[in-house]
């Protein structure tokens, strides 16, 4: 998934109207992260980067590129790392934007994150203004539903992600389930058999409980196992 994900973030960047440094190649980022972390005896985990501007005369426009770059260590990235006990949140929304589709600051997500350790849970359902699913804090939300998956559309305020779209294209060529990119209301949530969190951030879980309502995990398990598979 390198290729993709590269070119998520230098489109991520074009949309923040940044200046791209020529030496920000796929081998650039490539050589980086195996001097960095495959060199230094890491298998298996997830690197945060964090482009930022560099404070200057030309701070908007011109501006020098720099970055920080950290890695996580999971035991398996690519396998189910826990259950998710979740509920929605109508306080507040997110937007529907090209901005909302990229990892950048929003403040709806830290208020989002206090919430949810507040009432002792580990994630929250994310409206958006016309009170439709959007995502998650961290990731996009799939739900299970007979033989369909839907997912919110990225114009009702879910992320782009690299995982989820690698992850979907292997359903879809191995007619594993149908891929229904879809406009959902709340209710809906509460329909679904199995529901899926996937966070290019943090990894995959499966959801257990939104609201009074449990679910199961074993169909979404045995896929994300055949994937998971596939890369070995």
């Amino acid at each position: 998934m390198a290729e993709e994900s590269y070119f998520f973030l230098m489109a991520s960047m074009r949309k923040m109207r940044m200046n791209i440094p020529l030496s920000f190649t796929l081998d650039f980022f490539e050589e980086l992260f195996v001097a960095n972390v495959i060199n230094k005896g890491v298998t298996n985990g997830i690197i945060q980067i964090l482009m930022y501007r560099n404070l200057g005369e030309d701070f908007l426009q011109k501006a020098d590129i720099s970055f920080y770059a950290e890695v996580d260590e999971h035991k398996d990235v690519l396998a189910i790392q826990g259950n998710y006990e979740m509920d929605l949140m109508k306080e507040i929304n997110v937007n529907t934007n090209l901005l909302s589709n990229i990892r950048v600051h929003f403040p709806e997500n830290t208020y989002a994150e206090i919430y949810a350790k507040e009432n002792d849970l580990d994630d929250v359902i994310l409206l958006n203004p016309n009170k439709r699913i959007a995502r998650s804090i961290s990731g996009n939300l799939l739900f299970l539903e007979g033989n369909t998956i839907k997912i919110p559309k990225q114009s009702e305020g879910a992320y782009i992600s690299p995982l989820m779209e690698n992850f979907v294209t292997f359903i879809h060529k191995n007619n594993l389930a149908e891929i229904q990119e879809a406009e959902m209301i709340a209710f809906e949530s509460q329909k679904a058999e199995e529901v899926l969190v996937i966070s290019d951030e943090k990894g995959i879980f499966a959801v257990s409980k939104i609201r009074n309502r449990t679910f199961g995990k074993s169909r979404f398990e045995e896929m994300v196992n055949q994937w998971n598979t596939h890369f070995q």
